[in-house]
């Protein structure tokens, strides 16, 4: 909201903390805001990226290579190494609601491939509505997301999110988030997976965040999330506690980012296909390092206006379970093109 811009360029030109140079940097902002006149009511954008995933235990195979079944132990043979390639197509329109609030509408279509096996391949489709408003210090963000996907193998998928979220700044520095969601999946049986359906399941899940920013290059985030899912075979409810940590560095030259999180996952009752005598529980630890460049700082012939993003990103998890089954070490490599257009400048 350009109206909204231009009350936080007054704040912060008033501000005692402000440089010259800062004051400069703000004003230039301020003048290109007021050139581009009364803003469209409509903008309408579309998005696209290409990319693909190299996954080194593709299958979650355990580390010893051997699971449980049925109370036996047996191999764990699947395949552990195997590379994915994605596209996907993004149209998004959004609204302005007076000066302080917009609506957005978004439909996006993916299709992934993988290379040695056939789970990763599939089409998506998906649909979200948004809004994003205030309520006093509050900035609040209703949203209904719908998707279905097509798998080559297997049951297709669907699946309705909804929730809101909300944050508030605390000073300067620090800001609070917060979010409420609920989830209803459903996947149809079909001659290649009679017990799909068995993992329909209702979810509710909560989050809390922090944010602080230690300059204008460096910033943290902190998250703490609880959701729960209840399925329609009951050997699949579980409730998970989520912490997780990232600091982010936004040089010039690049964009890079780390985190950990921590996901601790019980379950409820015994799933006797696996073992009997335990009730699944685990702790997995992710790891991921992203880096975001643009094109254009490399080959400004190519991408003049520095808005086609080449993203790197390495992800390592460790699983540690009570069941052998879920005792395992998977680590990936991506790299992806995105690029977005608006479409009614």
């Amino acid at each position: 909201s350009p109206n909204k811009a231009l009350a936080v360029i007054e704040e912060i030109k008033n501000s005692e903390d402000l440089t010259p140079a800062d004051l400069e940097t703000v004003s230039e902002i301020e003048s290109e805001l007021k050139e581009r006149g009364k803003p469209k009511l409509w903008n309408f954008y579309a998005d696209i990226s290409l990319g693909g995933i190299h996954s080194q235990n593709v299958n979650s195979v355990s580390k010893t290579r051997l699971q449980s079944s049925s109370d036996d132990v047996i191999g764990f043979n699947s395949a552990k190494y195997d590379r994915t390639y994605s596209g996907s197509l993004g149209l998004t329109a959004t609204r302005s609601l007076g000066e302080a609030s917009s609506f957005m509408i978004n439909t996006s279509f993916t299709d992934s491939d993988q290379e040695e096996e056939t789970s990763d391949d599939f089409e998506s489709y998906g649909l979200t509505l948004a809004l994003d408003t205030y309520l006093g210090n509050q900035s609040l963000s209703p949203y209904l997301m719908l998707s279905k996907t097509d798998y080559q193998d297997d049951a297709d998928s669907f699946s309705l999110l909804s929730g809101i979220g909300g944050y508030f700044s605390a000073g300067d520095r620090n800001s609070f988030s917060y979010g409420y969601s609920f989830s209803d999946s459903k996947n149809n049986k079909n001659t290649t997976d009679t017990t799909a359906n068995e993992t329909n399941a209702i979810g509710h899940g909560i989050t809390l965040g922090h944010d602080f920013m230690f300059n204008e290059l460096i910033s943290s985030s902190t998250g703490l999330g609880y959701s729960i899912s209840e399925a329609k075979d009951g050997t699949n409810d579980f409730e998970t506690y989520d912490l997780n940590f990232r600091l982010n560095f936004a040089f010039p030259w690049v964009y890079f980012s780390v985190g950990d999180a921590l996901s601790f996952n019980d379950y409820k009752h015994v799933d006797t296909s696996i073992n009997s005598n335990r009730i699944r529980s685990d702790v997995t630890n992710t790891f991921d390092v992203m880096l975001t460049k643009a094109i254009g700082d490399i080959f400004p012939f190519i991408d003049p206006n520095k808005n086609l993003f080449m993203n790197f990103s390495y992800e390592k998890i460790i699983s540690e379970a009570n069941i052998i089954n879920y005792d395992y070490i998977a680590d990936s490599f991506s790299i992806s093109f995105s690029k977005s257009f608006h479409l009614n400048k």
